[in-house]
């Protein structure tokens, strides 16, 4: 094996990449940039990225500048200045509804005039809510009663305009189906193929997409998550990254336990963590 190889898949030439991205994200950074910071090709570093990290160079350095507009905007700026200071180009790459998952004017002011379908139904694990854009699913929550399930739709999203919407029965389902029955523990997550709309900063949305890489019927740590990202000092990270998850059962946080394997907190309830684990366990 050569050197070069034994570089790139120990993980450092990626974590030079992540690191170069992160302190040049308000600036294009191109493929070839990259490839000559760690020697390989653009081909490779694209690969092995979008490999280790879940989604490509370009898309990460996107989600770090929706996370600096984010910002920006909960600081009171103008939302010109945070666009541009984000380091998108122009005001319309800014208002793309594909940065935010709904224009920065809209996220400023709480989501006013965002637009979300729901519905709710349900399960053996008690109530499920969920809420969608037109960009995909960005909600989904447990609950013991249908008006505790629909009220945490509204004190999510204060300021959106809610609709209900009976045909999105069929992404309850297919959520709870991903507990409930399917696969054994030697398959990935059955987790349903559908669009989601997440929104949080580029570490919680790395986090976000190694819980959907955890197989059903089994757990990670907290620390062991914080490895897998090549970040051991996050554990803490990670676990507010668990926290803040907002769809539930999709985005299977509730595999993440804690070092000696209780169950610790869960945004939908301990008991509750517990018999979505015993589910799986049963099924796997």
């Amino acid at each position: 094996m050569s050197g070069k190889s034994s570089f790139a898949e120990s993980g450092v030439a990626i974590e030079k990449v992540r690191a170069h991205i992160e302190a040049h994200h308000d600036r294009p950074v191109p493929l070839a940039e990259l490839g000559r910071l760690v020697h390989l090709s653009p081909f490779t570093v694209q690969r092995m990225f979008k490999q280790k990290m879940g989604v490509s160079p370009l898309q990460y350095q996107r989600a770090l500048r929706v996370a600096s507009l984010r910002g920006a905007l909960k600081q009171g700026a103008t939302v010109t200045s945070a666009i541009y200071n984000a380091g998108f180009g122009s005001s319309s790459r800014g208002y793309d509804g594909a940065q935010l998952g709904m224009t920065p004017a809209r996220f400023a002011q709480g989501g006013r005039g965002e637009q979300i379908a729901w519905c709710s139904a349900h399960s053996p694990f008690g109530w499920v809510i969920v809420g969608a854009t037109t960009r995909g699913l960005c909600w989904l929550s447990l609950a013991g009663t249908k008006a505790e399930a629909e009220a945490s739709l509204r004190e999510e999203f204060p300021a959106a305009t809610l609709r209900r919407d009976p045909s999105l029965a069929e992404l309850v389902d297919a959520a709870v189906a991903t507990v409930s029955r399917g696969t054994n523990s030697t398959q990935k997550s059955a987790a349903p193929q559908v669009q989601l709309d997440l929104r949080g900063t580029a570490f919680q949305l790395r986090v976000w997409q190694a819980l959907r890489a955890i197989p059903r019927g089994e757990t990670r740590s907290y620390s062991e998550l914080a490895r897998e990202l090549g970040d051991p000092n996050a554990t803490r990270a990670v676990a507010r990254a668990c926290a803040l998850n907002r769809v539930a059962l999709v985005v299977p946080c509730h595999r993440v336990v804690g070092a000696s394997g209780s169950l610790t907190g869960y945004r939908w309830g301990v008991e509750r963590k517990r018999l979505l684990l015993e589910a799986e366990g049963r099924m796997s």
